[in-house]
């Protein structure tokens, strides 16, 4: 991946297993995402956040985020004072946000003292905080980015079927894209097995906008990859209507019958882009 290209996987470790969280490292993730949240039980919270405060002392190989305890509470405080400072840390993921304020308190007070901004970013998990998806994302000029958290959304929603979380899905792509954020990576694929479970899924959120995905497993890191980058045939319609845009600028028709005006040439350079910033 290229020192612009946007991250397409995002793996997910325990922030009390220091050991994971090196070998993750070389997994080939785009970015690695410490857990203090769910993935740490509560009799370890305190482990896994003097753990991971000294594993990040010192810039790691690839950039890590780290997801803090639920906002509000004493554990989120201690981790924002633990870790808002230290070198290895690249970004802040925020669980259960449920409105603006909940982004601004964190982004003030985890300021760095030369007046710059730590990247935050918030998990949706609750139908509060969906309906409050754009107020969310326009929030903060520390704020980066916007994603679901869908089991705790399900259970919420109680819904029972995936297709139920579709309106949820796509309310979050438009927020991020109104306040001018980055698509959104889809929420983890839980059963560890189905790769090609995880195939079709990855190209359903593909189709809704969602670009690249959170992992719980290093496994599912190709699959994700290979599902959000452009294969040989999409590079093809793009080259080729970005060719036709060059030898005529105004609206057209190619001679396989597809329209060309604007829109399309400015997604053909967005799926060009992503394939040149893999290589």
């Amino acid at each position: 991946m290229s020192a612009d290209a946007h991250p397409l996987t995002w793996l997910y470790v325990p922030g009390d297993r220091p050991e994971v969280v090196v070998k993750a490292f070389a997994c080939g993730a785009d970015v690695v995402v410490v857990d203090l949240e769910d993935a740490v039980a509560p009799d370890r919270k305190e482990y896994a956040r003097a753990a991971t405060a000294e594993l990040l002392g010192e810039p790691p190989p690839v950039p890590v985020h780290v997801r803090v305890n639920a906002l509000g509470g004493p554990l989120a405080e201690a981790d924002l004072r633990a870790l808002s400072a230290l070198p290895g840390v690249s970004g802040l993921r925020l669980p259960k946000v449920t409105s603006p304020s909940d982004v601004v308190r964190v982004a003030e007070r985890a300021a760095p003292a030369d007046g710059g901004a730590i990247p935050l970013y918030a998990l949706l998990e609750t139908a509060l905080g969906v309906e409050q998806a754009f107020a969310v994302a326009s929030s903060h000029r520390a704020l980066r980015g916007i994603a679901l958290g869908e089991a705790d959304l399900r259970a919420d929603l109680g819904v029972r079927e995936d297709s139920g979380l579709d309106w949820a899905r796509s309310r979050v792509v438009v927020a991020a894209r109104a306040a001018g954020l980055a698509p959104p990576a889809q929420s983890i694929y839980p059963d560890l097995r189905d790769l090609d479970g995880l195939a079709a899924s990855c190209a359903h959120g593909r189709a809704l906008g969602f670009l690249g995905r959170t992992a719980i497993h290093p496994r599912q890191l190709p699959v994700i990859e290979r599902a959000y980058l452009p294969g040989p045939e999409e590079i093809e319609s793009a080259e080729a209507v970005v060719k036709a845009a060059a030898a005529d600028p105004g609206a057209q028709a190619l001679s396989d019958g597809r329209f060309v005006d604007a829109a399309v040439v400015a997604a053909a350079h967005r799926t060009l882009a992503l394939a040149r910033s893999r290589r």
